[in-house]
């Protein structure tokens, strides 16, 4: 069954973690955010919009559809005060024409069916010349094996099937590129990248992690005696390993509003 991002016990399941070091240097790399004014759509727990405000950013607005993962952000993000929070759809914010600098979309755009009329909102919404991330997964990036540090890669190994469903959710990426080009964005740059997510001291600790599906929605594709199974297989690939160090593989588009 999917993860219910309304369901108050997933509330959290999304705020239990910090922003990698590596994320923040990278998005530094290629954006100024000293004084910016950012948007944060499909905030979750507020993991992203948190490292945003600690990053230099003037303000920052995570959004996000679900009251529940806007309660959870609230919480992770009580003691950094230059952020806000508002409940709204991708589609239609309900805020100002160009009124923010920069407008972040991490893990968003596979829940969503039309690209074209999400990147026309952050079109409206951003200040000209102002900056669009989007950071999501193409069907290629799901199909890395897994691997010591690519753990992800052996939920496909054991059940075909979530790779399927995968790839069925995900963009390619010439299909985001023509839809920022149709939507009035020109693309700045586009690179794969591998983000840090957290380190475990032994398997133990990241079995934990799995069962809990803890910030991955993927899991919940799965009844519970198969997350048990898959959790076992995972563990045999990994004995002995210590520490072990995850990440993720992701693909990275920022373009900026003509």
């Amino acid at each position: 069954m999917p993860i219910d991002f309304h369901d108050q016990n997933n509330q959290s399941t999304y705020a239990s973690r910090e922003a990698s070091a590596n994320w923040i240097q990278t998005i530094a790399k290629h954006v100024r955010l000293q004084g910016k004014r950012v948007l944060d759509i499909g905030c979750g727990g507020g993991i992203y919009t948190k490292a945003l405000a600690q990053s230099g950013a003037a303000h920052v607005t995570g959004m996000d559809f679900s009251a529940e993962m806007l309660d959870g952000a609230a919480e992770n993000c009580r003691d950094t005060p230059n952020i806000a929070f508002a409940q709204g759809n991708a589609l239609d914010t309900d805020l100002k024409d160009g009124q923010y600098d920069m407008l972040l979309e991490r893990a968003l755009i596979h829940h969503i069916k039309d690209l074209a009329a999400c990147f026309r909102e952050a079109h409206r919404v951003l200040q000209a010349g102002g900056t669009f991330i989007i950071q999501d997964r193409t069907p290629e990036d799901c199909s890395l094996a897994g691997s010591s540090s690519h753990i992800r890669g052996y939920f496909f190994e054991k059940y075909p099937k979530l790779l399927q469903h995968e790839i069925q959710r995900r963009y390619c990426s010439n299909e985001v590129v023509d839809a920022l080009r149709q939507t009035g964005f020109r693309l700045i740059t586009e690179f794969s990248f591998w983000e840090s997510r957290r380190s475990y001291e032994d398997f133990g600790q990241l079995k934990q992690d799995l069962l809990g599906r803890t910030g991955r929605s993927l899991l919940f594709e799965l009844t519970d005696d198969e997350l048990l199974e898959l959790v076992d297989y995972i563990g045999q690939k990994l004995e002995g390993a210590r520490p072990i160090h995850e990440q993720d593989r992701w693909s990275i588009w920022i373009a900026v509003k003509e």
